[in-house]
């Protein structure tokens, strides 16, 4: 475990500092009560694992005994961050930039504790910055950036330089909106920390230099590295998208999968970003790994710990009843409704309804209405090959009917041709095929 008193130590072990500024961060560490903040963009409704490095070190801070305050930049929202961007953002209302604030309270809420007289805050900028009078703003504040250091920032200069992006004057404007947020929280809550993505240096220090000369006092700055991935894809992405911390958005079984396939090169790394095993056991984990690649044990680790993390216990218990049935040879009738749906959220789907059912429906028909195959003719060759299932059992039978005794939790039906083009079958009382054509979907991990 790492010393309470000196967390830093343990987060350059883990490779979770980028840039520090020249002040003695860990003297005012171990010296007693810091407090440090992050910003958080609220222009989604969920939190995405993009953000998850960010919540986690500001779960760090917590737990070696400091406070953390979470800035929702509702404010700064509306203007836009040119950091990381190559275009202007697309800038949200109010209304949607507050709802979006909500949600992003009560997942955070999952992560920090928010109780005592020492416990997490959650700020909105917009509570300061709409106060802001333009004139004395930019005669009080304004005067302390040089137009020259902040057009040699990269994400400026990138953006200068591209003809066809540019820049407007409002995203130009960003850094001075959140280096006034740095000296608001030191005045109002001793804030002598601000951490963020190694995008945000050039953000950061400028919001340093402005509490140093408008308040004559030093403060801290800290930056861990952006997330990549070793084959050069986008961290955070999946065949579907973002994968979100919000369960409806991103299902806790899509939400494994997407941690059980990081690749071997990179699972070391993140074990050591997010989670809070002490780094000599992920070391040890990761090197026993290696004599075996093909078991995936430290992918399982990074994707129960996590799964744990951010859904809970029982989510975790589901996740890991599908998995096994999935992978590992069980029976489908074990899976209740909410799992057999996190199984095959990704899978195509069919509806039919219970009156159906109950009076038998062809096996080929099913498979043409599900799209596994294009006729009655194909589908009758495919089940004598032995290329279709019914609920992971192999049909061979092509006069085989589908009745109310082949329903999975009283509602469903799946259907497979070969290995890994799947349908769900969704018995209601709707009528009518409601679904999309099946394509070739594998909820496989890379086991």
């Amino acid at each position: 475990m790492s010393d309470p008193s000196n967390p830093l130590a343990d987060w350059k072990r883990r490779g979770l500092i980028a840039q520090v500024t020249a002040s003695a961060l860990d003297q005012a560490m171990a010296g007693g009560n810091l407090t440090g903040y992050i910003g958080f963009d609220p222009t989604a409704a969920s939190l995405h694992v993009g953000n998850l490095l960010p919540i986690l070190m500001l779960v760090r801070l917590q737990r070696a005994g400091h406070r953390p305050i979470a800035l929702v930049g509702g404010g700064t929202g509306l203007i836009g961050d040119p950091s990381g961007k190559d275009d202007e953002r697309q800038l949200l209302d109010v209304e949607r930039l507050e709802a979006n604030s909500v949600t992003m309270r009560a997942q955070l809420e999952r992560f920090l504790d928010f109780s005592g007289e020492r416990g997490a805050i959650m700020l909105n900028n917009l509570e300061w910055l709409s106060e802001l009078n333009l004139i004395e703003f930019l005669r009080d504040v304004g005067k302390h950036f040089s137009v020259n250091s902040m057009i040699a920032r990269e994400s400026v200069k990138r953006r200068l330089e591209g003809r066809e992006h540019g820049i407007s004057y409002t995203e130009f404007s960003y850094s001075l909106m959140q280096a006034y947020d740095y000296l608001e929280l030191y005045d109002r809550h001793d804030c002598t920390l601000q951490m963020g993505g190694s995008d945000q240096w050039g953000n950061i220090v400028a919001g340093a230099d402005l509490i140093r000369r408008e308040r004559s006092t030093e403060v801290h700055g800290l930056t861990h590295p952006l997330l990549s991935r070793s084959d050069g894809k986008k961290f955070g992405k999946s065949e579907q998208g973002n994968v979100w911390l919000d369960a409806e958005q991103t299902t806790p079984f899509e939400f494994y999968q997407f941690w059980i396939n990081t690749t071997d090169d990179d699972v070391g790394s993140y074990l050591k970003f997010f989670t809070f095993l002490a780094v000599d056991e992920i070391d040890s984990i990761v090197a026993a790994a290696a004599e075996r690649p093909e078991a995936r044990e430290p992918q399982k680790l990074l994707a129960s710990e996590l799964t744990r993390l951010v859904h809970g216990d029982d989510a975790l218990a589901q996740v890991e009843r599908v998995t096994n049935v999935l992978f590992g040879g069980g029976d489908l009738r074990q899976l209740d409704a909410s799992g057999l749906r996190q199984a095959f959220s990704t899978s195509p789907r069919i509806r039919m309804t219970h009156e159906e059912l109950s009076n038998g429906v062809a096996l080929t028909e099913a498979l043409v209405r599900a799209s596994l195959a294009s006729s009655k003719g194909r589908a009758r060759t495919d089940i004598s090959s032995g290329a279709i299932s019914v609920n992971h059992a192999l049909e061979s039978d092509v006069h085989r009917r589908l009745g109310t005794s082949d329903l999975l939790a009283g509602a469903f039906v799946v259907l497979r041709r070969g290995k890994k083009t799947y349908c769900l079958v969704e018995v209601g009382d709707g009528s009518g095929d409601a679904g999309s054509a099946a394509t070739s979907t594998d909820p496989e991990s890379a086991d």
